[in-house]
């Protein structure tokens, strides 16, 4: 629930009207939401690098994926969007076994040159105007781009070791949540994923919802600090384990990073920026965010800023000082 206010030494209720609204009163159809996700996957999935390969695949059955990506482990990850819950009862199939058949066809891509033979090249022949082609063809670019993506990201020895599933809506009927979450509990990765549009004074919003798999309540848990760890506590040689690794605001308030820094790209020169918030930098006069600053920076189409932004000064990047601080401390009895 949003509540609008004005805050000046006290906090009074503004007259804003906030309108809940929906992308078919918007006139806005399927294509719309997926070339928004497509031109912005990292605004919406901001808690991992996502690839994208190719949008409007079609299998030999001729089944027509929506999105198609790799994200930062080498998985394919299917992306299947609907407008809203209408759209998802209106479909002889359901949305989720619709997802499932596309993402068992991608299974038989074993090898980095299946994906871009299949897929990837004529995705970026299609987008050529977003992509430095240069002297190379279409192919040859999309080999470079997927092979760094996987190196970079240490993942090229477990390229599409499994397939994923995100489906997209502005609302979901409670038969496809069930499924869902019955697919979720039998170790299929599958999420769901609520894009809400809305209406604020005169200005649009889309409200970002992950609606499956719910966090675990574990990850709401503060953990005892470390220093007032009992010193008959057993060692620990493994680190704490969690489903999701600190995120940008989570580095602002430990003070690993903070507006004013300056920060670079490890291992590429001219790549200075100034930290403005936690979403963006400063870089050559532009406002980036920082997966748009790092992108920019090597050229490549996606990566893992947490794996490669470096705060001046520094010589760990921002993945490693988040690693370090979730470490157990160990005993120093001696």
């Amino acid at each position: 629930m949003l509540i609008p206010v004005k805050i000046n030494k006290s906090i009074d209720i503004q007259d804003i009207e906030i309108t809940n609204t929906n992308f078919k009163n918007l006139n806005l159809k399927e294509e719309h939401i997926e070339e928004f996700l497509r031109s912005n996957i990292e605004v919406i999935f901001q808690d991992e690098t996502l690839l994208v390969v190719g949008r409007q695949v079609v299998n030999k059955e001729n089944g027509r994926s929506d999105l198609t990506a790799v994200d930062q482990n080498g998985n394919l990850v299917l992306i299947e969007i609907k407008r809203d819950v209408e759209d998802i009862k209106q479909r002889r199939e359901a949305f989720e076994f619709q997802a499932i058949r596309y993402a068992a066809s991608y299974a038989k891509i074993k090898t980095t040159d299946e994906l871009v033979d299949k897929i990837f090249a004529s995705y970026i022949e299609e987008y050529k105007d977003e992509f430095e082609l240069g002297d190379l063809t279409a192919y040859e670019k999309a080999t470079r781009i997927l092979n760094d993506f996987l190196e970079k990201n240490n993942a090229a020895k477990t390229f599409n070791s499994r397939q994923r599933i995100i489906l997209i809506a502005s609302s979901f009927d409670s038969q496809t949540l069930s499924a869902v979450a019955w697919l979720i509990a039998n170790n299929v990765d599958i999420s769901c994923f609520e894009l809400s549009p809305m209406k604020i004074g005169n200005n649009y919003f889309i409200d970002i919802n992950r609606m499956l798999p719910p966090p675990a309540l574990e990850d709401f848990y503060v953990e005892v600090d470390d220093k007032k760890r009992s010193v008959y506590s057993e060692k620990r040689n493994t680190p704490i384990t969690r489903s999701y690794l600190p995120r940008m605001d989570k580095l602002f308030e430990w003070g690993v990073i903070k507006a004013g820094d300056t920060v670079v790209i490890k291992n590429f020169g001219n790549s200075e920026a100034t930290v403005i918030d936690t979403k963006t930098v400063e870089y050559n006069g532009q406002k980036l965010t920082f997966n748009q600053w790092g992108e920019k920076v090597t050229g490549w189409s996606a990566l893992s800023v947490y794996e490669w932004t470096i705060v001046k000064g520094s010589e760990k990047t921002l993945h490693e000082i988040r690693k370090e601080k979730l470490l157990p401390v160990e005993n120093e009895t001696e």
